[in-house]
């Protein structure tokens, strides 16, 4: 008996803007994060930029005390929760995967959902703006500040629903990146051979898990407060507004070390790279990145030291805060220990690692003198404030993703950045930062409260706030020299080799940009630093090293998920419910809407094949 077999055409990939709007390859979505957060991060700096000129003489009337309100409440809301977040989980999202060994990430659809619901939920905040005001109560949202009746409008609205948004998209990666990195590694890599930046990931996504959960309900019950009369944090009916404080700072202090421990980890990849010998201290690094974590949960309370706690409360935290800088400055010391003696090379990202270091300590010292109350009592809401946030946050954070944009430049795009300019970018950013920052210091010892949009020349603070937003101006300066070089070497940049900088981890090992697979084998790992070891014992694994992607290769044994545009879906129910909730028309109809479109996409989405549908071909013939 004859059998005919019918062939069963293969699916074709969706191509152009279709193609990146169905990706759930965790190098593209990696891409998709770091291209909008930067462009949020650009809409944040705007903000400063309005408040800088505002305040750079006494006086002035160029925006109005409502106007600066918003400004400051969503620049502080962007840069933290649209752009250093993010940023990082783009380097989470390309690197993870290729620093272990993986071919992918554990759950690819969900890690292309919590893009689109970030997404989301910056457009619902940003959009604000043009909806009857942004929300203007600080990033913090102090009550009674937030209350319905001190604030009718829907700007905190938009800041409530826009915040729970973003936890969706947050908790979503966060699972996603816990399950890669404890089910995916390759054979051999134990714990304690993972990369300090995986490391690091580990450590922020359990924080992430942890934390975000409080932040949900303090937002739940100021929505109930504004939205059903409920009274959580209304003095006149037995609330009390410090719960609001206690459930925003035991979120908010771990939130900070979400922000910074990928910047450490980054910087913990790039210095021994650039030095020529391996991590100093390794072990004592993860240890201390464990430490931070965990004491992270005790210390929030030196946000609330002039709030009245008593001096029970507030000797203890005086001394958690004191004890949490000793983690911390033993990942200082190890990194000048990795640097000490080694062959260093000042490229581009090496710059920017040895700035963070620097700046980070200035901001992690004016950090431990706000742990003796005393001190915070003088120094609390004054400029002395924005500069240490500032230099902990853009010094330490924000360097350190620029240093890592470099670093793996060659690697997301195939081409090698523009060195000169690079460097030029360094000096200016470096120089307009300190220029911007450091003043403030003198302007909080000189008692200017932070949060004012405008002051009397009687009070002797021109020349400073001239001078720092003389810095931002330089600073942003320093920001379009790194726009205009990264867009020129992503076009035509020299062709980067698979490891231009000799480096030691696994992403180094294949080509640039990685082929959509990563690994041809999946790698066996014998060594801490194993892409170093294995160069140095002369047994480099023979793949193509001149920037060739391997795309063109077949691999039909390789079979990877498919693209989905459920994930975008879902997040569009999201999007449309939140809205809903901002203007609850009839019985929440429009969230109602969002719900539904949403399980619908789920229920879709729980149907699709797990992998390539050739596999179904080859069963069929």
């Amino acid at each position: 008996m004859t059998t005919i077999a019918f062939p069963i055409p293969r699916p074709t990939h969706p191509t152009g803007i279709w193609n990146w709007i169905t990706t759930i390859d965790h190098k593209k979505i990696g891409v998709l994060y770091g291209v909008t957060a930067f462009i949020l991060f650009l809409t944040g700096g705007i903000e400063a930029l309005l408040m800088r000129i505002q305040l750079a003489g006494p006086g002035q009337d160029i925006v109005s005390a409502e106007i600066f309100n918003q400004l400051f409440t969503m620049h502080g809301t962007t840069m933290i929760f649209l752009a250093i977040m993010p940023l990082s989980a783009a380097f989470f999202n390309f690197v993870i995967p290729l620093q272990i060994g993986a071919r992918d990430v554990a759950f690819p659809r969900l890690n292309a959902f919590s893009y689109w619901t970030f997404l989301a939920g910056a457009i619902i905040l940003k959009i604000s703006w043009f909806t009857g005001g942004a929300t203007n109560a600080g990033w913090f949202g102090y009550a009674p500040l937030t209350s319905v009746q001190q604030n009718p409008g829907t700007g905190i609205d938009y800041w409530i629903v826009s915040l729970q948004v973003l936890g969706i998209a947050s908790l979503a990666a966060s699972f996603n990146f816990l399950v890669t990195i404890i089910n995916m590694r390759a054979p051999g890599m134990s714990f304690m051979r993972l990369p300090l930046f995986t490391w690091m990931t580990f450590i922020t996504n359990i924080l992430i898990v942890l934390a975000f959960p409080v932040i949900t309900v303090a937002l739940i019950e100021l929505y109930f407060d504004r939205s059903f009369g409920m009274n959580f944090f209304n003095v006149a009916r037995g609330g009390d507004p410090v719960l609001w404080q206690h459930l925003f700072w035991v979120f908010g202090h771990p939130e900070v070390y979400i922000l910074i421990l990928p910047a450490m980890g980054i910087v913990s990849e790039i210095l021994p790279t650039f030095s020529k010998k391996p991590l100093f201290g390794y072990p004592a690094i993860v240890l201390a990145g464990a430490i931070i974590a965990f004491m992270g949960w005790m210390v929030w309370s030196h946000h609330m030291f002039t709030v009245g706690l008593g001096p029970i409360p507030v000797t203890v935290f005086t001394i958690t805060t004191m004890a949490i800088a000793v983690p911390t400055g033993i990942k200082v010391f190890n990194w000048m220990g990795t640097m000490w003696g080694g062959a260093m090379d000042f490229k581009t990202p090496m710059l920017y690692a040895v700035g963070f270091v620097a700046m980070f300590t200035i901001g992690g010292i004016s950090g431990v003198m706000h742990s003796m109350a005393s001190s915070d009592a003088q120094q609390q809401d004054t400029y002395f404030i924005v500069a240490h946030i500032h230099y902990v946050l853009f010094g330490g954070a924000i360097f350190a993703i620029f240093a890592g944009i470099f670093y793996w430049f060659p690697k997301i795009t195939g081409r090698m950045y523009d060195e000169t300019l690079g460097k030029i970018n360094f000096w200016v950013t470096f120089v307009g930062f300190n220029i911007a920052f450091f003043p403030q210091h003198f302007l909080g010892l000189d008692g200017m409260p932070r949060r004012i949009y405008t002051y009397d020349s009687a009070m002797g603070w021109d020349f400073w706030n001239g001078v720092s937003t003389f810095g931002v101006i330089v600073l942003a300066v320093g920001i379009l020299i790194f726009m205009h070089n990264i867009v020129k070497s992503w076009r035509k940049g020299e062709i980067a080799g698979g490891d231009p900088w000799d480096a030691r981890t696994l992403e180094w090992s294949i080509p640039s940009p990685p082929p959509e697979y990563n690994f041809e084998e999946i790698p066996t790992v014998y060594d801490r630093d194993d892409w170093w070891a294995r160069k140095r014992r002369e047994v480099r694994r023979a793949v193509p090293v001149a920037g060739g992607s391997g795309e063109d290769e077949e691999h039909h044994d390789i079979h990877l998920p498919q693209p989905s545009y459920w994930p975008l879906v879902v997040a569009i129910g999201i999007f449309i419910g939140g809205l809903g909730l901002i203007y609850p028309v009839g019985t929440y109809s429009i969230s109602i809407v969002g719900v539904l479109i949403g399980m619908i996409a789920v229920y879709a989405w729980s149907f699709e094949p797990v992998n390539d549908p050739e596999d179904g071909e080859q069963a069929a013939h």
